[in-house]
């Protein structure tokens, strides 16, 4: 029987870890594409942030529920499934925030990771506190020991001190043959600190977690491991610039930040947040791969897609390819990569938000997810898919930095087989109370070769808007 500090969600109520089939889908235009919900229904409203992870026949997600105006979220929920996407079971981790038992007023950024070695999944959060102004004040882990159906009161991983965190987010060194295969990391920035980036590390599944400090500044860290244990961490710097970080000693030590390309911005219309942070995942030989929202692609910059980098090292980076090509303004990816596969057969996957026309307002933007798919390591995608839309963004919870679909869409593939995406959908308010779920696709979406060449570029065709500085705190 799980203990009670497992048991336990917000508000006193049972985490739930049955197996349930799919919730029914989304009526109307996106009929043809079953969705299933991922969130708990007893905390529909104001759900955002996703993140996924798939380790053996499991698939983890989790994501923000109940969020506030001015950042952060009443708790944090999952679903897990252990047949490749087939059944979820669903809950909310306990002892985050006080509405949960646990110590902190809100929680943000959960991000999914699995330790092989320690047989241990995990999901970071950002602990906020808002007694003089919402601030973040620790990184925490959860943890799970039974494949992610119950989950343990969080362990710390940093505090604040008079710091103020942002942006966590969590990888596990799986090779085998890497010198430190079952350490797993932490990636946040320290905003009071210029954004200054830091790394938690953990060789014990998590219990218990050290603090190492690479030298980058910026926002949005996302970590992943080599084969051979070098760990590269792709961010949007303070500078508007995509760069990455690189250790080949366990996080001991770091090289020097390098760029991987300057972000050509074009705003997205209808005050949306949406940031330019980055995607970023591996593939079995090593070689990273990065996904951003940039407009140099377009006339004038008069739109976002997004738009990819590589490199098989993580110290140099490759010409930036066009992923998306069919117009409109996309941002918010999600980028997923088949593990077991490399090189010229890599399977990649990306989910994404999209106006179909960008040059709307607040009253006449319509906000999609798309779908893409590469099944030649990126050379040339598949056809878009429209998963769900048109959504207006008087549907959207506000933020202090605009209507918020969420910072993040998730993408997972499932070796050889489909991938599983997550994203936020809003449907109208009804009786005033939003309506934004966490959903999937039902099975998950193949991954196809597509036929359109990718196009690649030494410099850029159009010029986006200046920085107009560091990031702004995104919780």
């Amino acid at each position: 029987m799980p203990s009670p500090a497992r048991r336990r969600g917000i508000g006193g109520l049972l985490t739930l870890v049955l197996l349930l089939p799919p919730l029914p889908a989304l009526a109307s235009s996106e009929a043809a594409v079953p969705l299933t919900e991922l969130g708990t229904g007893a905390h529909a409203g104001t759900q955002a942030g996703p993140d996924t992870f798939h380790a053996g026949t499991t698939v983890v997600a989790a994501q923000q529920i109940g969020r506030f105006f001015d950042g952060g979220a009443s708790g944090i929920a999952y679903a897990t499934s252990p047949d490749n996407g087939a059944t979820w079971a669903r809950g909310v981790l306990p002892g985050l925030t006080t509405s949960g038992g646990g110590a902190y007023g809100r929680v943000s950024d959960p991000s999914v990771a699995y330790d092989a070695r320690h047989g241990v999944w995990l999901i970071t959060s950002l602990a906020l506190t808002d007694e003089d102004g919402v601030k973040g004040a620790a990184v925490l882990t959860s943890r799970s020991t039974d494949g992610g159906l119950t989950w343990d009161d969080p362990v710390t991983t940093a505090v604040a001190g008079g710091g103020d965190l942002d942006k966590s987010w969590v990888v596990c060194d799986n090779g085998v043959r890497s010198p430190y295969y079952g350490r797993c990391y932490a990636v946040y920035d320290d905003v009071a600190a210029g954004n200054a980036i830091k790394v938690a590390r953990s060789s014990d599944g998590g219990l218990t977690w050290s603090q190492t400090g690479p030298s980058g500044s910026g926002q949005g860290g996302q970590p992943v491991v080599r084969p051979d244990g070098t760990l590269v961490v792709p961010y949007l710097s303070n500078e508007g610039q995509i760069r990455s970080l690189r250790s080949r000693d366990g996080g001991e030590s770091w090289g020097r930040s390098v760029l991987v390309a300057t972000v050509q911005r074009h705003r997205v219309a209808g005050g949306l947040r949406a940031a330019p942070l980055p995607s970023a995942e591996v593939d079995a030989a090593g070689t990273v791969y990065v996904a951003w929202s940039d407009c140099r692609f377009q006339l004038s910059c008069g739109g976002n897609d997004i738009v990819m980098s590589t490199s098989a090292t993580g110290a140099e980076w490759s010409h930036i390819l066009r992923v998306t090509d069919d117009g409109g303004d996309h941002f918010i990816p999600g980028l997923g990569v088949d593990p077991a596969g490399a090189g010229e057969t890599a399977r990649l996957a990306l989910a994404y938000y999209r106006y179909p026309t960008a040059a709307c307002t607040a009253a006449t933007c319509r906000l999609t997810v798309g779908y893409t798919s590469s099944a030649n390591g990126g050379a040339s995608w598949s056809a878009p898919v429209e998963l769900h839309g048109p959504m207006e963004l008087g549907w959207l919870a506000g933020s202090a930095q605009g209507r918020m679909a969420g910072d993040y869409i998730s993408t997972s593939v499932v070796p050889g087989g489909n991938a599983h995406v997550a994203f936020t959908a809003a449907a109208a308010p009804a009786g005033g109370a939003f309506d934004m779920r966490t959903y999937t696709v039902t099975g998950g979406l193949p991954i196809n070769g597509g036929g359109r060449p990718t196009l690649a570029i030494e410099a850029p065709i159009a010029a986006g808007e200046e920085i107009p500085g560091p990031p702004a705190p995104a919780r």
